[in-house]
Parts: C-alpha cells; structure tokens; sequence
C-alpha cells in the first residue's frame, strides 16, 4: 500500500508540466488597435507608429509593441502592445495621445481600442523569418466557459506543429466572450497544414455553436 502511495508520488512530480502558459500572477496587458489609414499616406503613418513603438519601449514596464499590415490590404493596420501591467500602459497616455493625434489626418476609419489580458500566451516567442505568415482572428461568441479551454486546447495543440512560430490567445479584459488569437507560421505551407489539423478542424466544428458573428480571420504581415 505505502509502496503504490510513494510511486503515485513520484509519477506526479516527474510528470511534464501542463502545456498552459498561464499563471495565476500573470497580469500582462494588451492592447490591440485596429486603425486604417488612406494608403497614399501609408509611409507617414508607418514612420508615426514606428515612433510611438521606439518611445513607447523605453518606459520600464513596456514589454514590445508590434505593427502588423494586412496581406493585399496596404494602409490597414494592427497594433499589439504588451505590458507588464495595465497601470504601465496607463501611464503611456500621453505618448499615446501623440499618437492618435499624428494619425488623425491620415486616417480612413477611427481607432478601435480593445483591452486584453493573457489566457495562453508563452513567456517568449520563436523568430521569424522573412517569409512568416502571421494570422490574427477576432473571436466573438455567445457568453459560455467552454469557450475558453477550447481556445487553450488548441493553442496548446497548435504549438506543438511543424512550422508554429506562435500562438497567442488573449481575453477582453471586460468581456469574457471576446477573444484574440495571434498566429505566426514559417510560411504559408505551414499554415496551409495546420488549417487541415485535426484539431483545428474539431475546433471550428465545435465552436460553431457559440459564434456570435463569423469568425474574423485575417492575414497579416509584421512590420519592423
């Protein structure tokens, strides 16, 4: 008996790790803006938001700020900021502002400015190359916990493939059934596998149920 007790022990402590990222300390904050601009002034508006990412990285609680520029879609931007905590990313108002108020005469719609928090989200993420495909997916469903652990299940199954570079999901930090999924693969053939994934395609079958609205994938590509 005390025999079967010591060995279930030992099991448990030499088992892996859960694959889940999340910890219950991680107050990492995201904010994801979406802003598109008239394409004749896309060169301004990159060198605005370049800027603002280059001040922005020097406040001490900054983590990274990331351009995206939708595939076939020039002038239409995504910008993914990560911080320590949201009070940090309060405190970048000002430089914001800045922001927002060079992007005013350039712009062809207004921001849209949504607050995230970590739900699966490594601690770091692999390079990538040239030739990378980043994917960024609103998720919006009808309010229910299964959401979520279907979100990390694949997060974590994704990850596990050939050619992930990355795989983020991330939680509205005021609405518990919006979501934002974050992808990156080594190139379109990569990705092009994981769309045909088993588990990607028990995802959608069983997400199907809570959509709100259709899901609202795009391709991306990052701008340095």
């Amino acid at each position: 008996m005390i025999r079967g007790i010591v060995l279930l022990l030992l099991t448990a402590m030499l088992a892996p790790a859960s694959a889940s990222p999340q910890t219950p300390d991680d107050k990492r904050f995201y904010s994801v803006s979406y802003i598109e601009v008239n394409p004749l002034s896309r060169s301004m508006a990159l060198t605005t938001l370049r800027r603002y990412r280059d001040v922005s990285h020097k406040h001490a609680d900054h983590i990274r700020t990331e351009i995206f520029e939708q595939v076939e879609r020039s002038g239409r931007f995504v910008i993914v900021e990560t911080w320590k905590t949201q009070a940090a990313f309060d405190a970048n108002g000002a430089v914001r502002k800045e922001l927002t108020d060079a992007i005013q005469p350039l712009r062809l719609s207004d921001w849209d400015i949504r607050p995230y928090k970590t739900l699966s989200v490594p601690p770091t993420a692999a390079e990538a190359g040239d030739s990378a495909v980043v994917v960024i997916t609103h998720v919006d469903v009808s309010p229910d916990p299964k959401v979520a652990p279907l979100l990390v299940t694949l997060a974590e199954a994704s990850r596990r493939e050939e050619g992930n570079l990355r795989f983020d999901v991330l939680l509205h930090t005021m609405r518990a059934n919006h979501f934002e999924v974050i992808e990156t693969w080594r190139n379109r053939k990569a990705l092009d596998a994981h769309s045909a994934a088993a588990h990607t395609k028990k995802y959608r079958d069983d997400l199907q149920q809570f959509l709100g609205s259709p899901l609202d994938e795009r391709l991306f590509k990052s701008i340095d």
